[in-house]
């Protein structure tokens, strides 16, 4: 099945490199847009340079699609004005050329830090309240906000994916916990991409299967997809992984500590 026309900002970071790899066969048109020049590396793709500061900019390139994976953005914490100005502003920007397109579908990359000062024990779910653990979850959840506020007053159908550690393979103790491997990012995308049209707003943790991860997986009705890994395989390679955690630590770790903010909060 084609996913049809499928637009990714932030195409060009870490998590768009392997979502373009992957999805390419499976679209009619993919439409790569960063800050950054891409190059076409097939005949279904296309590349834009934009700003998603850039209101104007976005509205050409998402003319015609079916989805948006919106991805792009400052990836970790940051002075707050910088935090709104590139990824509230920016999702602003993105779901307002989306409607403006007749997009059907808005898939948002939020992340798991919207609810980091819950403590390692507690296994949290989507629909609690969020608790963030610096001003990039604050950033995060404003996103979340825009998309519900997008898909109530607008029409569309937005998924907004927590995503949990994306690297290739877990590599500290909180990985074993939070890790996502590429290969279930990849299939937390392409589930959100194809959900029925009749799922108009969910938010769900993209996190692999780990054996002691700190979040629900989505119910099948929500997404219908089952995450294939599992950090516990790697444990033997991590240092302290047979540590047990505190469990009234917050579960965003370090990211948590006061002064990981304080030096991004100008005197």
């Amino acid at each position: 099945m084609s996913l049809g026309a499928v637009a990714i900002t932030g195409a060009a970071g870490r998590i768009g490199s392997v979502v373009r790899r992957a999805l390419r066969s499976e679209v009619n048109r993919l439409v790569l847009l960063d800050h950054v020049p891409l190059r076409a590396e097939t005949a279904n793709e296309e590349t834009h340079v934009v700003d998603l500061r850039d209101a104007a900019a976005m509205e050409s390139p998402l003319s015609g699609t079916d989805a948006v994976l919106h991805l792009g953005g400052l990836p970790d914490e940051a002075p707050l004005p910088d935090l709104l100005d590139t990824n509230v502003l920016g999702t602003h920007n993105v779901l307002e050329a989306a409607r403006r397109a007749g997009t059907a579908r808005v898939v948002l990359a939020s992340s798991n830090r919207v609810t980091g000062f819950y403590p390692n024990a507690h296994r949290t779910g989507p629909l609690e309240p969020v608790r963030p653990d610096g001003l990039y979850g604050v950033s995060k959840v404003a996103i979340e906000a825009l998309g519900r506020l997008y898909s109530d007053k607008f029409g569309l159908s937005v998924i907004c994916l927590r995503i949990g550690s994306f690297e290739d393979a877990p590599t500290e103790p909180r990985h074993l916990a939070t890790w996502l491997s590429p290969r279930d990012a990849v299939g937390y995308v392409r589930a959100a991409l194809i959900a029925p049209p009749s799922t108009r707003f969910a938010t769900v943790y993209a996190v692999s299967g780990n054996t002691r991860r700190f979040w629900e997986l989505p119910e099948e009705s929500v997404l219908a997809y089952t995450p294939v890994d599992d950090a516990e395989q790697h444990a033997d390679r991590i240092a302290g992984a047979h540590v047990p955690a505190d469990p009234s630590a917050p579960q965003a770790g370090p990211y948590a500590l006061p002064e990981f903010t304080l030096k991004h909060i100008r005197p």
